[in-house]
């Protein structure tokens, strides 16, 4: 096979272009082998005398030093902050280069990035570890911030849902549901934005108070026909729990089109990292003598052995935090990921990225293709193989999702009360504020939250 870099095949396609001479094809042999040699020998030394100029040593997410658990830390840091991910990773940088603070970074899993972690796989093709991540964001400050850290490929995410039809017949239509979709699922012949707002009043009751649950607040949006074949055992799946079992906020921005638009967000600016939300985290954490990062360590089992500082930024899930205090844990959904590597025909496996299953005759929600993303390596688009993740949502796993009902809100407002009280600590990000965050909001939650500290001068300039 060409390219696959074996020698001994190299040498061999050398040797057929001489016209069968032996010596032709020895001597084409040597000089393809000097040239090798030389041409890493020149590379090393290039790489040398970069390294000397430069005078710094350049470590990646991988580097052994961030595994040291917590030896050879300073004695004293300005900020100690749990959880490398977005909401810790800003913190950090904006201390640093707003203010000129140094941060110990402490997380328990084995990489930084949080849910945003990404790699290039086995198989050459960039995967998420905790499922599909697509940037975007409407806030002006938030596109500013990321862009210091990383060039961007423009990319509006499409999602399709495989659902039944009304003959029972599986179709593949855009997810949120537009003109498109109704009519592919019902036979209608919609074309205008009037012609589809009329077609889901009538199917929209007239509502003589607020919707009072899940399932009415549905209806009231999208209509009786989506609901059914769309919406409502897709929410089962997601939350098992029914709609109806559901408090009524839960559902009460259900995502709907009048029109053919059929991307998944309407936000200015959609995006992905070019290489990838890794290399955009290394960029805002590593190579920073004022910032420290320490993998695999949990806080709870070192928090006796931390070294001085004057603030502890905690990003983790805030029930945890209090735990010795005697109060019940809040409720969470949990996300399993079930990976398989494919060869099928024309080296993908479906349409889309994501393709939605919306119905109870599957146990997943979704299957994500990473392969159909603009920001994979060179060349792997063309590997006859793909890495499809089936997504099922679980009450057991990592924290993901909050499930806000009146039990878990007036818990959170118990606890909440707690950290208000707690000296010397802030907390900050999804778990922490038990909220989901798309990842500019939590982007912009930071950055606002930085701005307090400074305001209220819990931090201030280094001296």
């Amino acid at each position: 096979m060409p390219g696959t870099g074996v020698p001994g095949e190299r040498e061999k396609q050398a040797g057929e272009q001489t016209d069968g001479k032996p010596g032709q094809a020895s001597d084409a042999a040597g000089r393809q082998r000097t040239a090798l040699v030389l041409g890493l020998l020149g590379g090393v030394i290039a790489l040398v005398i970069k390294t000397l100029q430069s005078d710094k040593i350049v470590i990646g997410s991988r580097d052994t030093s961030l595994y040291r658990g917590m030896n050879g830390l300073k004695d004293e840091y300005d900020l100690v902050i749990v959880g490398a991910g977005l909401s810790g990773a800003v913190i950090a940088e904006r201390a640093n280069s707003q203010l000129g603070l140094s941060s110990l970074i402490i997380d328990k899993r084995d990489h930084i990035g949080g849910n945003c972690y990404d790699f290039i796989d086995d198989h050459g093709i960039r995967i998420s570890q905790y499922g599909v991540h697509i940037f975007h964001t409407k806030y002006p400050r938030v596109e500013e911030y990321v862009k210091k850290f990383s060039k961007w490929v423009p990319y509006k995410h499409k999602v399709v849902g495989q659902v039944k039809d009304v003959n029972e017949t599986n179709r593949i239509v855009p997810i949120p549901p537009n003109i498109d979709t109704v009519n592919t699922l019902f036979g209608t012949d919609i074309n205008t934005e009037e012609e589809m707002t009329a077609w889901l009043d009538e199917r929209r009751p007239k509502l003589e108070q607020p919707p009072q649950n899940g399932e009415e607040m549905s209806i009231s949006r999208v209509g009786t026909d989506l609901y059914e074949r769309i919406f409502k055992q897709y929410t089962k799946k997601q939350w098992d729990k029914w709609p109806s079992e559901l408090d009524a906020s839960v559902l009460a921005r259900l995502p709907y089109r009048t029109n053919r638009d059929d991307r998944y967000f309407n936000d200015k600016f959609q995006a992905l990292p070019t290489d990838g939300y890794t290399k955009m985290f290394e960029n805002m954490l590593l190579n920073n003598k004022d910032i420290t990062v320490r993998l695999s360590v949990d806080y709870f089992q070192v928090k006796e052995a931390l070294p001085k500082h004057k603030l502890l930024v905690f990003t983790g899930p805030i029930d945890a935090y209090f735990a010795s205090q005697g109060l019940a844990k809040l409720e969470y959904r949990s996300i399993f990921w079930d990976k398989e590597y494919l060869e099928p025909e024309g080296g993908f496996y479906q349409p889309a990225w994501v393709v939605n299953y919306p119905g109870g005759d599957v146990g997943w929600t979704r299957i994500s293709e990473y392969k159909h993303s603009p920001n994979q390596p060179q060349g792997a688009k063309d590997l006859p193989g793909t890495v499809i993740f089936k997504e099922y949502s679980t009450d057991t796993g990592d924290p993901y999702y909050p499930v806000p009902n009146p039990r878990n809100q007036e818990l959170y407002a118990k606890y909440q009360a707690l950290a208000q009280k707690e000296p010397g600590v802030t907390f900050v990000g999804r778990l922490a504020s038990y909220k989901y965050f798309n990842m500019d909001q939590a982007i912009l939650n930071a950055l606002e939250l930085f701005d307090g500290l400074v305001s209220e001068k819990k931090i201030s300039r280094k001296k």
